[in-house]
């Protein structure tokens, strides 16, 4: 079943459909055990492999969910491509089960389905959020070594919320999951304490934007 949606500057695509019938600028090929996907200059990849059904995917021009940057000059070109490109993470759309003891709480999830979530980092209110986050980020570091990951999760229960799952998944206690991607800044600082001691870990939200 295809399941596509769109919403002001974001894209939803199971990922069996996307590499059955992949997006403009993208091209699937099937070699053996494994399908490549290779994309083109405009659209910016956060996506580690994965398995789709008994066959490995793997997105050669990826970044990877976590992205490292050693330089002022790599933090700069990230920075320019996340306000221009079309950015591109796999999320995870899951069955939750919380379950209640006396002596602890036991959350699991279960994978539903998988989807290529598409955020266009050039739509004016999506590249305005991002350059308030990466600003806030930066101003709150002062220098050393740190990451800030972007979280997507509110975005993709607005697409939720608008209908845009199907809806024989809609009777589970539903959950996003790996719905973020992180960026990984390297200084050249000799005494990094704060990243050292894990004080130098940000986080902001990218939310929907109402059409």
């Amino acid at each position: 079943m295809m399941m596509k949606s769109q919403s002001s500057g974001t894209t939803m695509t199971e990922l069996g459909q996307f590499l059955k019938n992949p997006p403009e600028g993208f091209t699937v090929e099937a070699c053996g055990s494994r399908y490549r996907i290779r994309s083109g200059e405009d659209s910016l990849v956060f996506i580690d492999n994965l398995h789709a059904g008994d066959r490995g995917v793997v997105f050669q021009n990826s970044l990877g969910r976590k992205f490292k940057m050693h330089s002022l000059w790599e933090y700069t070109s990230m920075r320019k491509s996340l306000l221009s490109k079309k950015i591109y993470v796999l999320v995870s759309l899951c069955d939750q089960t919380i379950l209640e003891t006396n002596k602890k709480r036991v959350v699991t999830s279960r994978v539903l389905q998988e989807y290529i979530l598409s955020i266009d980092g050039g739509n004016p209110m999506i590249k305005w959020q991002l350059e308030k986050g990466l600003d806030w980020t930066l101003s709150s570091v002062a220098g050393e070594s740190y990451r800030v990951e972007i979280d997507l999760k509110e975005i993709l229960e607005g697409l939720t919320a608008e209908g845009f799952i199907a809806k024989d998944l809609m009777k589970y206690n539903l959950t996003w999951e790996n719905a973020s991607f992180t960026l990984k800044y390297y200084s050249d600082a000799l005494f990094d304490f704060p990243h050292w001691l894990g004080l130098s870990k940000r986080s902001f939200k990218l939310k929907p934007v109402n059409t």
